[in-house]
Formats: structure tokens, sequence, C-alpha cells
């Protein structure tokens, strides 16, 4: 318990300090020169605290639950050294930790010239190919920098034929691998199989798997916006609220939650049967261990319920405001150096 305190008060620490400056700039920008009306101010500022204690939860679950869990399932998927294997449940992994990644559920929500549950799985399916080809080409030895080339010069082929207007959802579909649950559980996954390997250039060849993986959307939703030739795939603008009390303002936080509960909890279920499964056929971990991830999903998922709250209900929309009043000033390095500013803090 107290090793757990310690860790939750280093997770808040670093927390603050990635929050408190993109909350001083907004704040900042708010009594300037982009004025906003008070209830967006107060959606704002609830939505950071909440920010704030979902990273908390949320980078100390990842670190305790989806790293260790990605670098067993790694070795042992490796370990049965059958190639058929490591290809299919490669594939089945990369897939289900796509459909589980909640940045893929905001993205599927812009675009509304495609059903949603075409575009995640169209998504989920590049992931999927993609982690394959990464892990052949660890397994193989293969030279990064070409196949980037290759299949970059591919996808930039295929723009030719996407409208225009749909290029845009595609690029930022790669985006989708440096999510919360994609990145720790793909990096650590990567290290695993890279444990196996003996050679000195295997530790080299741990990296580059989410610059593979984030290249799978991109050629995925490409050849999707050429079926669907989309023409409607601009971008929804989050509904400004207005309040009068701190009741209100809790009422509309209050509202939101469930959804999050729920979409989280059907986000996470993929990732915790393949890996029950996994634990019960092959990992047999030992129940201190076993407790030990199980603790860290349950921060995971505190956390990132808090996270996409906050994120979705208080900071979209005041995000939105900023923007719109931004880019109407007639002082275009303004926006260049919040931009620099913001970018840097976020990152």
């Amino acid at each position: 318990m107290k090793n757990s305190l310690l860790k939750l008060r280093e997770k808040l620490t670093e927390a603050l300090n990635s929050v408190l400056p993109i909350i001083g700039i907004v704040i900042i920008l708010c009594f300037t020169i982009a004025p906003i009306s008070s209830s967006i101010l107060l959606c704002f500022l609830m939505g950071a605290a909440m920010i704030v204690v979902g990273t908390m939860f949320f980078t100390l679950g990842a670190e305790i639950s989806m790293t260790p869990m990605g670098e067993r399932l790694g070795t042992a998927i490796t370990r049965s050294k059958k190639l058929s294997i490591i290809v299919i449940l490669g594939f089945v992994l990369g897939f289900i930790i796509t459909i589980s990644e909640p940045d893929l559920q905001v993205l599927a929500e812009q675009v509304p010239s495609i059903p949603n549950r075409t575009l995640i799985l169209s998504v989920a399916l590049g992931v999927g190919v993609f982690l394959v080809i990464a892990l052949l080409r660890m397994l193989f030895s293969i030279a990064l920098p070409h196949m980037l080339i290759v299949f970059y010069i591919l996808a930039f082929v295929l723009t030719l034929f996407v409208p225009q207007s749909f290029l845009a959802v595609a690029f930022d579909s790669g985006g989708v691998t440096t999510g919360p649950m994609t990145v720790p559980f793909i990096m650590a996954f990567g290290i695993g199989i890279s444990a196996i390997r003996n050679d000195r250039h295997a530790s080299d060849d741990s990296f580059g798997l989410v610059a593979l993986c984030s290249i799978g959307p991109i050629l995925a939703v490409l050849i999707l916006g050429m079926i669907y030739r989309p023409n409607e795939s601009a971008y929804i603008p989050p509904v400004l609220p207005e309040i009068s009390n701190s009741v209100e303002l809790w009422k509309l936080f209050r509202v939101g939650l469930p959804t999050y509960i729920r979409e989280i909890a059907v986000s996470l279920f993929p990732i915790i049967l393949f890996f029950g499964i996994f634990q019960i056929a092959v990992l047999k971990l030992s129940k201190r261990n076993l407790r030990k991830i199980i603790v860290g999903l349950v921060y995971t998922y505190i956390g990132l319920v808090l996270f996409l709250t906050g994120a979705n209900v208080g900071f979209m929309p005041a995000g939105n405001y900023l923007g719109q009043v931004i880019a109407s000033l007639d002082y275009n390095w303004i926006i260049v150096l919040i931009g620099m500013l913001i970018g840097f803090f976020i990152v």
C-alpha cells in the first residue's frame, strides 16, 4: 500500500507537470486575446482537474499492467518458434488492441460519411496486418528505413485516387497507434519478442513497431476512401456548453460519465479476455504477479474514464472555441507561436 501511494504521488507530479502548462496557456489567452464565456472556462477547468487525476491513474496502471502484459505475451508467442502461430496471434493482438483504443472511437464519430463500425474495423485490420509485418521484420532483421520508404510511397500513390477532403482523415487515423492503449502494449510486446533473440542487434530491432503500425491505418482508410468515395468527412465541432451554476456544471460531466464508463469497459474487455486465455493456457503467472496486473488494469480503467470524460466534455469545447477565435486574429505569427507552445507541452 505504501509503495502504491508513493507511485501515485510520483505519477500525480508527472501529470501536473504535463497539464499545468496547458492550463496556464489557455488562461492567459482567455484573459488577453481570446476571451471566452464563464461556462466554457469552468468546463475547461473541471475537465483539466479530471485529466490530471485520470492521467495519474492511467500512467500508473499502464506501467504495472499493460507493459508487463505486452512483454509476457510477446515472449510467449515468440517461444512457440512457429511462424504461423506468430503471424496469427500477432494479427489478432494488433486487431483487438486497436479496437480497444479510445482514440479510435473519437475519430469514428468525426466521419459521418462512413459507418463507425466500418471505419473502426478497417483501422484495426490495418494495424493487425502491419503488426505482423513489424514482427516479421524483427525476426528476420529486415532494415526498417527501406520498409518505411516503400510503404509511404504506396500511401502517397493511393492519395491520388482518394477525395481531397478525406486525406486528412486517412493520415490522422495513423495517430490511433500513438494512443494511450496502443503504445504501451505494442512497445512492450516488441521488447518481449526481441528478448528471445540473442544477437547484438535484437535491442535495436525492438524499435520501429509503432512506426510501421502507424502506416497500416493510413493505407486501410485510404483504400476505404476509394471504395466509399466519401464527400462529407468534415469535422463536427463539439457543442459549446451553457451553464449558470456549479450544479449544472456537475450535471454536464455526470451525464457524460456513464458513456465513457461503458466505452472503456467495452474497450478493455478484448484485451483482458485475450490475456486471460493466455494466462490459463501458457503464461501461468504467479498469484502475486497476476494480482498486480489486475490492480493495474483497474487503475487503467479509472484513469481512462476520467481522462476521456475530462477531455471530451471540458477540453474539446474550450479548444474548439479558442481555435476559432485565434484563427480570426490578424496576427498570423501569434497562431504559430501558440501552436508551438501547446504542441510542445502536450507532447
